[in-house]
């Protein structure tokens, strides 16, 4: 009883927020605006968004065959298709419970491919560092091209940059501390957690074992150029934005990725629209332009993944039935 009210409060609490922040922003909103946002939301142009749609799955695409680098170090060499679907379904899982779509993927490649699930997560857990690294690439480059819009932002988030430093630093310290009492623990509970922790470290360390470091490097280059495509070709869906200067789009771009990071990458991101139609207005674009760009964008990538996700869901067990 007690986990089931857990669950349910992980995954309400966030959407109730969401929707609480949504319509707390359209009650904000006149008449007039509120028109115009759900006109902008109905006029947008459906080539620009099937052009983001393709982006968005080649991207995903690109996430699948990369992962097979970092899975071969381990004696793992799984289909394509088992790789891509498990990417898949990790998206839909995370629209429904928070930051269960790690796990389930691991868990996903163990079951069809021969990987454990700690050596599989392990390699998702290198995934991310590597696409942390591109993500702080991709903060520079929009600070060089609009560093004032992006502090203005921050400030009116009351964001500060140091409290995130130092409570990066506290909790990585933490994690060492808790680590070095795992393994030199004699309890047998520890000792079973520290095996498991052993088997992640050994997925992790994939990624200076594998041999072909120079495309793992390239096609996480490109899925972030996806990425980033897939966002800046929405100006041109919606209405009377495709004068947006390219600055301006990386600074909403690099806001939305950190509202997403900092949520439970589901349902919950909701508020994604109304970060991107603040952003937008910094720089002088109406408020319903913003938020129907950001509605956009989000709606779209999230029925691409629910449609994909749900079929790969149901193709797993009947493609691979003979194992």
């Amino acid at each position: 009883m007690k986990k089931g009210l857990l669950k349910f409060l992980k995954v309400g609490i966030p959407i109730g927020i969401g929707v609480a922040l949504i319509w707390f922003s359209l009650s904000k909103m006149g008449p007039d605006s509120r028109a115009a946002l759900w006109e902008n939301i109905k006029t947008a142009d459906p080539f620009w968004i099937g052009v983001s749609l393709l982006l968005g799955f080649v991207s995903h695409f690109i996430r699948a065959y990369r992962w097979k680098y970092l899975l071969e170090p381990l004696g793992c060499h799984p289909r394509l298709a088992n790789s891509f679907m498990a990417v898949m379904v990790a998206y839909v899982a995370n629209l429904g419970i928070p930051r269960s779509g790690e796990v389930l993927r691991a868990v996903t490649i163990a079951r069809y491919e021969k990987v454990r699930f700690e050596q599989a997560f392990g390699t998702i857990i290198s995934e991310r560092v590597a696409d942390l690294i591109l993500l702080i690439t991709v903060v520079a480059t929009a600070f060089a091209l609009q560093s004032g819009n992006l502090l203005n932002y921050f400030e009116s988030q009351q964001v500060n940059p140091l409290w995130a430093v130092l409570a990066i630093a506290i909790g990585f310290a933490g994690l060492l501390i808790a680590i070095r009492v795992i393994r030199y623990s004699k309890n047998r509970l520890l000792q079973k957690i520290n095996t498991f922790l052993i088997g992640i470290l050994d997925g992790t360390k994939s990624i200076l074992k594998m041999k072909r470091k120079g495309a793992f490097i390239f096609q996480t280059l490109l899925i972030w150029i996806f990425y980033i495509l897939m966002f800046w070709v929405i100006k041109y869906a919606v209405p009377n934005m495709e004068e947006t200067p390219w600055g301006t789009i990386m600074v909403a771009f690099v806001a939305g990725s950190f509202s997403m990071s900092t949520t439970n990458g589901g349902l919950g991101i909701f508020p994604y629209p109304l970060i991107i139609g603040a952003v937008f207005a910094f720089s002088g674009i109406p408020q319903e332009q913003g938020e129907a760009y950001g509605w956009v964008i989000w709606g779209s990538q999230t029925v691409l993944n629910i449609i994909i996700g749900g079929a790969s869901f149901l193709l797993l067990p009947i493609l691979n039935a003979k194992k």
